[in-house]
C-alpha cells in the first residue's frame, strides 16, 4: 500500500454539528417538530436531499417546492460551512504521520465540488490534499468505482496500491470494486438501513475510533506510530 483515499463527510471531516444546525433551525422556522440530531446524523452521507427529507417527508423529491428548500438549506450551508465543523479528532496526527513519510492522501466524495472545496479551504487542508475527486469529474459517482479509478490515475498509484476509507455502503462497494484495501469507519455517518450488519459491508477492515484507524492505516503502510506522538495523544 502506498496511498490513502479518504470520504470525506463521516470520514475525514466531522460536519454533522453544522448539518445538524441548519436542518433545526428549518424546523423552528416552519414551525415544525424538530428532527432529532441522531436522526440527522444517519442521513449526512445520504446528502442534502435524505437531510431536508427529514423535515418535508410530504413533498415528493422532484415537487418544485421540495427543490426550494433544498437549494435554501444548500444556501445557508455555503454561508456557514464551518461553524462546529473539524477534522475527526485524532485525524490531524494519521494526516500529519502519512506527510511525514510522503504518503500521499486524498478525498473521493459524493460532495459538490464547490463546497468540497471551501471547506478544504476553510480548514487549511486544499494544499495538503493530494488529489480531489467530486460528481462533476465523473459520469457515474460512487458506488461506481470511476472515481477510484480517476484518482489512482491522479495519484499515479494502481488502484490495487491505494486505501480507501468511508462510512457508507458505496464507499466499500465502489473500493472493492477497484480492487482497493477497503476500511469502514464505523464513527461516521452509518446510515440506518446498513449500521445493525457492518460485516455485511464485506470492508477489509472496519474500525470504531480515529485511532484504530490510524493503526491499521499505518500497519497496511507497513509504518509504525511516532512514540512521542501516541504519548501526547494520550497525555
Amino acid at each position: 500500500m502506498s496511498a490513502v483515499l479518504f470520504d470525506l463527510d463521516g470520514t475525514l471531516i466531522d460536519t454533522a454539528a453544522d448539518f445538524i444546525r441548519i436542518i433545526q433551525a428549518m424546523c423552528r422556522e416552519e414551525q415544525r417538530d424538530v428532527v432529532d440530531a441522531d436522526l440527522i446524523r444517519t442521513q449526512v452521507s445520504e446528502g442534502a436531499r435524505a437531510m431536508v427529507k427529514l423535515v418535508y417527508p410530504e413533498l415528493a423529491a422532484d415537487d418544485a417546492t421540495f427543490l426550494a428548500h433544498r437549494q435554501r438549506f444548500l444556501d445557508l450551508y455555503e454561508q456557514d460551512i464551518v461553524v462546529d465543523t473539524d477534522l475527526f479528532s485524532g485525524m490531524t496526527s494519521l494526516l500529519e504521520q502519512l506527510e511525514a513519510q510522503q504518503i500521499p492522501w486524498g478525498i473521493v466524495t459524493n460532495k459538490p465540488r464547490y463546497l468540497t472545496e471551501l471547506l478544504l479551504k476553510r480548514l487549511d487542508l486544499t494544499e495538503r490534499c493530494a488529489m480531489l475527486v467530486c460528481p462533476e469529474d465523473v459520469k457515474h459517482a460512487k458506488p461506481d468505482p470511476e472515481p477510484m479509478f480517476l484518482a489512482a490515475e491522479q495519484l499515479q498509484v494502481p488502484a490495487e496500491q491505494i486505501i480507501y476509507v468511508g462510512d457508507h455502503p458505496r464507499d466499500i462497494d465502489a473500493g472493492r470494486a477497484a480492487n482497493m484495501y477497503t476500511i469502514l469507519a464505523a464513527y461516521g455517518y452509518l446510515p440506518l438501513a446498513y449500521k445493525d450488519d457492518l460485516a455485511a459491508w464485506q470492508a477489509d477492515a472496519i474500525v470504531h475510533t480515529v485511532t484504530e484507524l490510524e493503526t491499521k492505516i499505518l500497519q497496511q503502510l507497513g509504518l509504525k506510530s511516532n512514540p512521542a506522538e501516541q504519548m501526547q495523544q494520550h497525555a
